[in-house]
């Protein structure tokens, strides 16, 4: 297998190569005389899901699915921003959708999943999040904060659940050696490292005055898998203690490692937000953490149990909060976020 690195910059050598003549072509100055253009891209971890209002508000026919609420951080950190420096605003589009892949915000149309009051009909396909905000020459800052779905990590952690319950299985051995028609972990993280080259390349052509920062993955599994608090569902349910320290060491930390590489491949800037949340993970007690557990405190609006499962997070009087970031998450998230935009707007 060829080393990752190598790997790496052979594919993003060839996007690159493949974009060269657009990048000849002579490109206007970014951002309007009184504002600076900023476009928020992401799934999940950057949309909120269940952290503050609905954006938009219930009711609002203009709702698409995608579940973006007021208190994640793209919200948090526009708030801060409102004048930056004195005399000129930053302006937010923010395009982020729950369940977005890496192939949502450039190639593919994406059809919303939310929970939250959905159309008899079901949500209509959205195009990708590039499209949507707009981008364009006079887009001054990008955030993009994907990858997840990707891999997919939502869809490892059910696996390990599903495990979890079965004594002498373990998703580490599958996740190793895995059955026909299941790909291994390296291939997931070698696939996952194309598409995001791909993705930044369409970005930067989309937006060439832009600075791009991507955002990391925060903490959701503890250090020691052994903190957990087996089987409870405000933690991480049935996923045995091996395969938490298997999750964090073989996929949440080398797909931010990933993300980053490839950041760093295009020179764009990385947001860590994992290194200042660890501690605050989805086994930690109520007041510490930062990420809510397969169960956990939501808005009232999010249900607690979720169509064409069998999970009812109501039996203990909790909402289907699946890992995710709470407000205190995100207010982290936000903090490193807005640091980064200021500097990166700093130095246009």
């Amino acid at each position: 297998m060829r080393h990752p690195v190598s790997r790496l910059r052979t594919r993003a050598l060839a996007v690159g190569l493949a974009l060269a003549a657009s990048a000849l072509v002579p490109s206007g100055s970014a951002g309007a005389a009184d504002q600076y253009q900023w476009a928020a891209l992401g799934d999940s971890y950057t949309a909120g899901g269940f952290v503050g209002e609905p954006l938009p508000a219930l009711g609002d026919e203009s709702r698409d699915g995608c579940d973006r609420t007021s208190d994640a951080y793209p919200g948090v950190v526009a708030r801060e921003l409102e004048e930056f420096p004195p005399g000129k605003y930053v302006r937010l589009t923010n395009v982020s959708c729950g369940n977005a892949t890496i192939a949502d915000i450039a190639e593919t149309r994406q059809t919303p999943v939310s929970p939250v009051q959905p159309p008899a009909e079901g949500w209509s396909a959205v195009d990708t999040q590039i499209k949507r905000a707009k981008l364009s020459e006079e887009t001054d800052v990008v955030t993009i904060g994907v990858g997840g779905n990707s891999l997919p990590f939502g869809g490892m952690l059910l696996k390990c659940l599903q495990l979890g319950a079965i004594p002498g299985k373990t998703c580490q051995e599958y996740y190793t050696n895995p059955p026909e028609g299941e790909e291994g972990i390296q291939d997931k993280l070698a696939r996952v490292q194309d598409k995001y080259v791909e993705m930044l390349a369409k970005v930067h052509e989309a937006a060439p005055n832009a600075k791009v920062i991507t955002v990391g993955y925060p903490a959701v599994l503890p250090a020691e898998g052994s903190t957990c608090n087996r089987p409870a569902l405000t933690e991480l349910g049935s996923i045995k203690h091996a395969d938490v320290d298997w999750l964090r060491e073989n996929a949440l930390i080398p797909l931010n490692k990933t993300i980053q590489q490839v950041t760093q491949f295009f020179g764009d800037r990385y947001v860590d937000v994992y290194s200042s949340s660890v501690g605050h993970d989805a086994c930690q007690p109520a007041e510490e953490k930062w990420v809510e557990g397969i169960c956990g405190d939501a808005a009232d609006y999010w249900p607690a149990s979720l169509p064409g499962t069998i999970l009812n997070c109501g039996l203990i009087n909790k909402r289907a909060t699946l890992v995710h970031p709470n407000a205190q998450g995100h207010a982290n998230t936000a903090a490193h976020v807005e640091r980064a935009i200021r500097i990166s707007l700093l130095e246009r």
